[in-house]
């Protein structure tokens, strides 16, 4: 035993002894605990008695035994009935999960001093973990009554406290139970709406939250509450009521800022932003508000906003500055800065971003020339899961791909299939990159795996029937496989692209000019081009065909598809 605990036993020993707290000689204690502990022996050595038990509870519990440890601890609690043993004997049963022992302490405890607070908490938290929510009302209630001058902040503890119950309606039944007395208090009605929304009563829950707020107007913490209650059916009405809120309170920041991440859900930027622009005037040091600005005006193409804000949180104390690095790398990237983009992305070391980070560093690097070094930092990049694995993996076969080394690619990704076969993301990949070698049959066998674990993979649906259409084979059953893809994804404009592509060489002219023409609204894409082109020219519309290609050519000179087409039609 380490001195301090030795010298703890000794002196509550010495002061049970001499106290005068002791049980007189066939003294019998009148609680049920007691009934196991022997009556005191005439003559017996009681300071002797007492040092002994305590030395060997602290003894056991310091070996690790909390059974014995806890026996000497019960038995010397009902000889002495000193509150001090009781309490210590109280907390080891507990400790122990004797939890039938450690309640009929508790009572024993109450028994020799009924007034006290602290022996009530402990049989409400001991009630707790029992489970015995039954048991609870009388003593949390007696509890709320001793501390009146606290009895709002106490009741907003309730639902904390009862937590670990999982009978939430009954937790719901002993709340109302307990608060109702207090029903003049918006703490009360809070609890009660707390309750009522864990046990899934959300009507009840927001008939509560606005009792609460008729006491208590400017209350935040209720206002928000009832907005988010309210966004479960509505989220208009959630962003009007808080509107109304902040509009009456301007200083309420917190509510500001959920409104303000309501409206961005609500793809309402402008009204976001104008909340947000007040917060970080009020606040401009508060990366809670510095990164939600950052990231909406990220969002709305404002990138010297984003990027100032982002710069603002380097200099604060929000903690995950991997993240931060992260987007700047991008904006040096889209900015054509390579090697500050890259001195971001190294400082990527962690979190979400970590990987994708060390892919994008790789890719500059492989842009750079500098490809041993690219596929060094991608080996000497740690995965934490296998889905980071797999995201190096295809990181990899990617910057092989760039590099023209579609066959080193494919080695990659077969060697990752070999050990995760099933993996979607794998298979697809490799299915496509077996077509840039030549080898359809390869594409066909991994997508149709694909296919069998997913049969609603659209784009695995697509690739399949493009595949087919490209090489002018099995027709029907490459446009019956595009149509499903299209009914999964009905607004993708290269499904749309493929659907196109299958009806020309279908010999369906008008149907496939109206299909490519509708992609290339939406996405004026090289591939698009080359076969909105082609049609038109079959069409002899060879004016409208020569411009969409030449026009796609000028922005996309690299794009093989397109070269190809025009080649073919442009010579």
């Amino acid at each position: 035993m380490q001195p301090k605990f030795l010298a703890a036993a000794i002196t509550l020993a010495l002061g049970l002894t001499h106290g005068g707290i002791t049980l007189a000689a066939g003294e019998q204690p009148s609680r049920p605990a007691a009934k196991r502990a022997a009556a005191q022996p005439v003559g017996e050595d009681l300071l002797a008695r007492t040092v002994f038990q305590a030395l060997v509870g602290e003894f056991a519990l310091q070996r690790g035994d909390a059974k014995l440890g806890s026996d000497a601890w019960a038995d010397l609690a009902v000889r002495t009935r000193d509150p001090k043993v009781i309490a210590r004997a109280t907390e080891i049963a507990g400790f122990a999960r004797q939890y039938d022992r450690a309640l009929e302490l508790s009572r024993l405890w109450l028994e020799v001093e009924p007034d006290s607070t602290r022996a009530r908490q402990t049989q409400s938290s001991l009630l707790v973990m029992a489970n015995r929510i039954d048991e609870l009302a009388p003593q949390m209630a007696a509890l709320l009554a001793q501390d009146k001058a606290n009895v709002g902040n106490n009741l907003l503890h309730l639902n904390r406290m009862l937590g670990r119950i999982t009978d939430k309606k009954a937790v719901q039944g002993l709340i109302d139970r307990l608060a109702t007395p207090y029903d003049t208090l918006p703490e009360a009605h809070f609890a009660m709406a707390q309750a009522a929304a864990a046990a899934g009563d959300n009507l009840r829950a927001l008939t509560e939250t606005e009792k609460s707020l008729q006491l208590r107007p400017n209350w935040e913490t209720a206002a928000i509450a009832r907005a988010q209650l309210q966004a479960r059916l509505s989220a208009k009405t959630a962003i009007d009521s808080l509107d109304d809120f902040v509009g009456h309170n301007p200083a309420a920041n917190e509510a500001r800022l959920t409104l303000a991440r309501l409206l961005i859900s609500e793809k309402r930027y402008e009204e976001s932003r104008r909340h947000f622009d007040r917060l970080v005037k009020d606040h401009p040091d508060n990366p809670e508000v510095i990164y939600p600005v950052a990231m909406l005006a990220l969002q709305q193409g404002d990138t010297t906003t984003g990027r100032s804000q982002l710069e603002n949180l380097l200099k604060t104390d929000f903690p995950d500055k991997s993240t931060i690095h992260f987007f700047l790398g991008q904006l040096e990237q889209e900015q054509k800065q390579p090697d500050a983009a890259l001195a971001h992305y190294r400082q990527v070391t962690g979190g979400e971003q970590f990987v994708p980070a060390r892919s994008r560093a790789a890719q500059i690097l492989m842009q750079q020339g500098k490809n041993a070094e690219a596929r060094e930092l991608l080996a000497n990049t740690r995965a934490g899961t296998p889905a980071e694995r797999i995201q190096l993996t295809l990181a990899e076969s990617q910057l092989l791909r760039e590099a023209g080394r579609h066959n080193e690619a494919y080695i990659v990704l077969d060697r990752a299939l070999a050990a995760q076969p099933n993996d979607s993301e794998l298979l697809y990949e490799a299915a496509l990159t077996a077509e840039r070698i030549g080898k359809p049959e390869i594409l066909e066998m991994h997508l149709k795996h694909l296919l069998a674990l997913k049969p609603d993979h659209a784009h695995a649906l697509n690739a399949l029937g493009y595949s087919l259409a490209e090489r002018n084979q099995r027709l029907p059953e490459a446009h019956d496989l595009i149509a499903r893809a299209l009914s999964l994804a009905p607004e993708d404009p290269f499904i749309m692209d493929s659907m196109g592509w299958v009806l020309f060489r279908l010999g369906k002219l008008p149907e496939a000019l109206q299909t490519l023409e509708k992609a290339f609204r939406i996405k004026a894409d090289p591939e698009i081009a080359a076969h909105l082109g082609e049609v038109l020219w079959t069409l002899e519309r060879k004016d409208e065909a020569r411009r969409i290609l030449q026009d796609a050519y000028k922005a996309h000179p690299e794009n093989e598809a397109l070269a190809a087409t025009v080649k073919k039609l442009l010579p």
